[in-house]
């Protein structure tokens, strides 16, 4: 599940599996689909 968050007044999206942050909810939604639950191997 994607989790929609603010923070320094910027609308974030969260993946619930990882913690990894988005700016835009379709690429957290993409993400989410194919999270494998370990440490992202790249920073966004």
């Amino acid at each position: 599940m994607v989790v929609q968050t603010e923070r320094d007044e910027v609308t974030w999206y969260k993946c619930e599996t990882c913690g990894l942050m988005f700016d835009d909810q379709n690429d957290a939604r993409q993400h989410e689909e194919n999270c494998d639950d370990e440490d992202p191997s790249y920073i966004q």
